[in-house]
């Protein structure tokens, strides 16, 4: 008997609660980049790489994260930081469908209304 991979199971579980959602793709599998990708309207917002969460959320926000220590910036293993990308920390008590949520807010873009800077 094989055993689960924990991380797997509770991210497979977060796909099935966001794929009811409007716009909300589910991961195409396969080989390469993004494999395991959550999109909205064709943009990654959630991922699973290396048994983290893999968040694609405002600068400020991620830079906060990390400052709490709940995660690290997500790097794609080229050593170069990407400043919107979180890679949570598999051992923070964060709420997974919450970060997700803010996540696929932010692929959104602003909503209508939304000023535009000058």
């Amino acid at each position: 008997m094989a055993a689960t991979d924990p991380i797997r199971d509770r991210y497979e579980g977060l796909v099935g609660q966001l794929l009811g959602v409007d716009g909300v793709m589910p991961p195409r599998g396969g080989g390469g980049f993004g494999r395991s990708a959550l999109r909205y309207q064709g943009k990654i917002f959630a991922m699973l790489v290396r048994g983290r969460l893999v968040l694609k959320l405002p600068a400020g926000r991620v830079t906060a994260l990390i400052r709490s220590g709940n995660g690290i910036a997500f790097d794609a293993n080229k050593g170069i930081p990407m400043r919107e990308w979180l890679s949570l920390d598999p051992d923070s008590g964060l709420n997974w469908l919450s970060l997700a949520t803010e996540a696929l807010d932010f692929a959104r873009g602003p909503g209508p209304g939304a000023s535009s800077p000058d």
